[in-house]
């Protein structure tokens, strides 16, 4: 609910601020309410996907950029 607290808006104001907050609601969540599983891109498992690097005295800076 809505309530104009200071000001006397016409009707055309008020009808504008409230698609602007219906709108800022619509965009901030999904419209069937399941979010969207994340993307691969943001999976920690695809650095592991690479053999890990052979011991050594630079292994240590290989661990993170496989190669």
């Amino acid at each position: 609910m809505i309530k104009v607290i200071r000001g006397n808006p016409t009707p055309e104001e008020l009808a504008a601020a409230l698609a602007v907050v219906q709108a800022r609601a619509a965009a901030a969540g999904s419209p069937s309410g399941v979010e969207e599983p994340p993307t691969a891109w943001s999976d920690p498992a695809r650095v592991a996907r690479h053999r890990l690097p052979q011991p050594g005295p630079t292994a240590w800076g290989r661990t993170y950029w496989p190669g």
